[in-house]
């Protein structure tokens, strides 16, 4: 049973790590191709501020990886197959959304998974 508590905790830590709407888009994002800061701002509409405190939260959890090239870093994902995991949840928030219709969802699945 100890095993059981040590696993679940260490999912639950990945839970809460993605518990952002865009920590989740940033991580689609990175399933295809390393990007910088200011790339990943572009893709997302988001400060590039906003896009690096994300950035700093993934990499303390080890599900980012930073490369430098002189004055810019690179982000890729640690374990490319946590964006097809969360791409394999959208059939769970399917059953789940109210006001969101099959095609949108279907729209996002197709977007992220052509990306992983």
């Amino acid at each position: 049973m100890p095993n059981r508590q040590i696993v679940a905790r260490e999912l639950a830590e990945i839970f809460k790590t993605l518990a952002h709407p865009d920590r989740v888009r940033v991580i689609e994002e990175l399933a295809s191709s390393e990007l910088d800061v200011n790339g990943l701002a572009d893709r997302l509409d988001l400060p590039g501020t906003r896009v690096s405190q994300h950035l700093g939260k993934l990499r303390a959890h080890r599900m980012v990886e930073e490369r430098r090239d002189g004055r810019h870093h690179f982000y890729r994902l640690t374990q490319p197959e946590l964006a097809r995991w969360i791409v394999d949840g959208l059939a769970f928030v399917e059953g789940r959304m109210q006001g969101v219709s099959e095609g949108q969802i279907a729209t996002v699945r197709e977007m992220w998974a052509g990306s992983t």
